[in-house]
């Protein structure tokens, strides 16, 4: 696929970085990606689509991925060879911005981020189960899914939701600051690494003098920020943080396989008391063409479900969010089941469920029992 830049961009000396960026906005891309010798790569929908601009010469390279730069972070970017960074283009996009080197030369990826924060049911997210965990008081509260899943937006729609609705303390860890929050009801204060604070390491260590409320851990990266986030979720603290993990139950066992075997009996009893809720999610295409929206594994730590965690049993987890999702009780719901229902509903093809089921066998099944055997068959 190519897309044509109609004239947008006619020459090198047309070719900033802000400008490809309002061209990208306007053709609802997602991300931009520019390396030496290849024109400027673009993902829409999901898929990478390739354009008719000149080919980037290592001198547009440089230019181009340092263009909103600061002196330090160029500094810095000279002895690591990689540097993350966050700007808005006004009137465009919110961009984050990562910079590194390929065969020694160059190259960066930009991801757009929507100016303002949407709302959880502006980016359609109406589980009650997901809105529900904005309320709670304190514990310990996970998105994830692969990169690229949208579990950054999903993220934000969540504090959003407790920006419109909670008088509190809201302070976030991020590197870097993607949305930018406006106060409403609550204060928010939004820390970059490298920029607010040296390290996730040292914010984490001065957050709960900060008196928050709410604590948003942008990634959670290693033990250490784990324990942090615990031991706020466990002091009376509301803890937001996402991992790159698939399931529900693989973040739980990524979890506890950061520890040592003779320290996994206490983590999982901390987590029976702390953990609140897992959301993990993956982009699907609507089947009209028209966009992408969340299709969400949704756990909630009911008594039942931390009875289990108490006791390790992850591998039994999935079983009983399949069976609340039946029932529709709790909120919760599988992977699988979240993809039946907009089969079930016409938004998605059993097509792109099946692409995206991490249980495939199952999802053939449940298809199975909606109709439409012959076409689960050939999109197999």
């Amino acid at each position: 696929m190519e897309i044509a830049s109609n004239g947008f961009i006619r020459s090198l000396e047309e070719f900033s970085l802000d400008n490809l960026i309002a061209y990208a906005a306007s053709r609802n891309a997602t991300d931009i990606f520019l390396k030496v010798a290849s024109p400027p790569g673009m993902r829409i929908l999901g898929k990478i689509v390739k354009t008719d601009f000149p080919v980037i010469t290592p001198e547009d390279a440089v230019r181009l991925a340092s263009t909103h730069m600061q002196d330090a972070q160029r500094k810095k970017f000279e002895q690591t060879r990689e540097m993350n960074l966050s700007f808005t283009v006004p009137g465009v996009a919110r961009i984050r911005q990562n910079v590194y080197q390929e065969k020694n030369n160059i190259a960066t990826t930009c991801r757009l981020i929507s100016l303002g924060v949407r709302t959880l049911d502006e980016i359609g997210v109406h589980s009650e189960a997901i809105k529900n965990l904005t309320a709670v008081p304190n514990g310990l509260v996970l998105v994830t899914g692969p990169t690229g899943a949208g579990k950054t937006t999903t993220l934000a729609g969540m504090i959003e939701h407790i920006n419109i609705n909670k008088p509190v303390n809201i302070i976030s860890i991020e590197d870097p600051i993607e949305y930018i929050y406006t106060d409403k009801e609550a204060q928010i204060s939004q820390r970059e690494v490298g920029i607010d604070t040296l390290s996730f390491e040292e914010a984490l260590k001065q957050v709960l003098r900060q008196t928050p409320d709410v604590i948003v851990i942008g990634e959670m990266r290693d033990v250490h920020t784990l324990n942090v986030a615990l031991q706020a979720a466990e002091t009376g603290h509301l803890v937001f943080a996402t991992i790159h993990t698939s399931s529900a139950a693989e973040t739980l066992d990524r979890i506890s396989n950061m520890y040592p075997p003779h320290e996994r009996p206490l983590l999982w009893l901390r987590l029976s008391v702390c953990l609140k809720g897992v959301i993990s999610q993956k982009l699907v295409t609507k089947a009209d063409g028209s966009g992408r929206l969340a299709a969400q594994e949704i756990l909630i730590s009911t008594p039942t479900i931390s009875k289990l965690l108490e006791e390790g049993k992850s591998e039994d987890l999935y079983t009983l969010m399949r069976q609340d999702g039946q029932e529709a009780y709790w909120g919760m719901q599988t992977m699988n089941q979240a993809l039946e229902r907009y089969v079930s509903d016409s938004i998605i093809s059993q097509e792109e469920a099946l692409n995206k089921s991490g249980n495939l066998s199952e999802l053939k099944q449940m298809l199975r029992r909606i109709g439409g055997g012959n076409n689960i068959r050939a999109a197999a």
